[in-house]
């Protein structure tokens, strides 16, 4: 395990830890709030020495929320305290690794599930204000369809997933430890790791996430993005304060890490906004009209925490995939060699 701060404290100097949180603009007035604070800003801001309104600290995005609204949730937007807690219950239930028994069959749960219950860290409540989705907009809290050019690249990856691989390519990002999960970007609540430390300089804000250490560092400083034939794994970032507002817009996408679908045309927009001493409210707008037929918005609260943030130490692209293709071509071998036996 490493270190909390790993080398960004070394770098960017920045020791002090503060919290923050995004107020939500026209797509968060699809929210019924429940709680008032969860979409107002319920103190003054505090502000770093050099005058940015400080975001920095540990933040702890878990929830069972589900990203998009459940099909029999279709006309629900906000559950009742009641329904709520039986929502709860019945789902962190359904997330239990170790039970050994489902609809009377005894399961092979250690082999099926790879880690037993104390390794995986879902949450057990959903978002304080009750929502039924992460998806505010569309109001049906639901990711809008795919357009037929990413229908196309949806098929060519579950075919490559499909079939034994022909090369480290065939396999998704996550698994060859490049870009991990809940990492994003966007962020988005997970399995486990989901902690993000924000830390401040002046002129740049590092968005450190716990899921393969992964580390975005956005320039605050009105600089233009990476001309459009460069092209990277999370994007080229930009920052700005709109308020007490970070707004974090990436562009220039490679179009492999597919977030739900996208590809390299991704606009994504993130909004970070302090609403509480211990709160920060975190909205991501996703705008690919190669890949959605309309933009969609999410919005996450996310909790302060002490930490400290643990190194993710990814190993499977360094040992896993080489068992994998390794394995993949005695597939193949099995195959030939069947193929040219002669019939009895």
């Amino acid at each position: 395990m490493g270190d909390r701060y790993s080398a960004l404290a070394v770098v960017f100097g920045v020791v002090s830890f503060a919290l923050g949180v995004l107020v939500l603009p026209a797509a968060g007035q699809h929210i019924q709030s429940a709680d008032a604070t969860a979409t107002t800003v319920a103190s003054p801001v505090a502000h770093t020495p050099w005058g940015d309104p400080d975001l920095q600290g540990i933040w702890d995005f878990r929830t069972i929320t589900p990203l998009q609204r459940p099909d029999d949730l279709v006309d629900k937007t906000v559950f009742t305290p009641e329904e709520a807690a039986e929502y709860e219950a019945a789902r962190v239930a359904s997330l239990h690794k170790d039970q050994r028994v489902e609809d009377g069959l005894e399961l092979e749960t250690d082999v099926a599930y790879a880690y037993n219950h104390f390794w995986w860290d879902y949450g057990d409540t959903l978002v304080e204000d009750r929502r039924t989705s992460l998806i505010v907009d569309p109001p049906d809290g639901r990711i809008p369809p795919l357009t037929p050019a990413g229908q196309l690249r949806e098929a060519q990856r579950r075919e490559a997933r499909s079939r034994p691989a022909h090369g480290p390519e065939d396999r998704s990002v996550w698994e060859r430890c490049i870009v991990g999960g809940n990492a994003g970007p966007p962020i988005t609540p997970s399995a486990y790791n989901n902690n993000v430390q924000l830390l401040q300089a002046p002129g740049v804000v590092v968005i450190f996430n716990e899921m393969i250490h992964d580390a975005r560092v956005v320039p605050i400083d009105g600089s233009a993005h990476l001309p459009d034939d460069i092209r990277q794994w999370r994007g080229d970032p930009r920052g700005r304060w709109e308020g007490e507002t970070l707004v974090v817009e990436s562009t220039n996408f490679n179009g492999k890490t597919a977030f739900r679908g996208s590809g390299a045309g991704l606009r994504l927009e993130e909004r970070f906004t302090r609403v509480g001493d211990d709160r920060l409210l975190y909205q991501f707008t996703i705008d690919d009209p190669t890949s959605f037929t309309k933009p969609w918005t999410a919005v996450i609260p996310m909790k302060a925490t002490e930490g400290p943030i643990f190194e993710y130490a990814c190993h499977e692209g360094n040992y896993g995939l080489v068992n994998l293709l390794a394995g993949a071509r005695a597939q193949d071998a099995e195959v030939a060699a069947l193929a040219t036996r002669e019939p009895q």
